[in-house]
């Protein structure tokens, strides 16, 4: 197969998407660890995470794990979007002819894409 180069576009929509998929899975296991967290010594609501799911789709509803996440989902898609782009970019003008690259190229790659990903997702942060 031929290397195709893929357009910025369509890694911007691939990063996005799968900064979506990543919330959507993680989200509920977040949700329940802050609630664990925010419980009051002396009012324990929830034995364990598993404990803390079921009781809050019994209560809420399925969607009810959920609640909350508009603002991670906002926030985290630009920034996977703009860090899987940047990646691809910096690890396609560090390699010499399509060879592997080394250890420290990887990690030269990997910094430049998180710097990128620092300066636009900064400000949104801050909001």
């Amino acid at each position: 197969m031929a290397d195709k180069q893929i357009s910025l576009p369509a890694k911007l929509i691939n990063g996005g998407i799968a900064g979506l998929i990543g919330v959507t899975c993680v989200f509920p296991i977040d949700l329940a660890k802050t609630r664990l967290q925010n419980q009051q010594n002396g009012q324990r609501v929830y034995t364990s995470m598993s404990d803390c799911l079921i009781k809050t789709v019994r209560s809420e509803g399925y969607f009810g794990m959920y609640r909350g996440a508009a603002v991670n989902l906002t926030l985290v898609t630009p920034e996977k979007a703009i860090k899987l782009a940047a990646n691809d970019f910096f690890r396609h003008q560090l390699s010499k002819d399509g060879q592997k690259l080394t250890l420290l190229k990887e990690m030269l790659a990997g910094c430049g894409a998180g710097t990128c990903q620092v300066i636009v997702t900064t400000p949104m942060e801050m909001l």
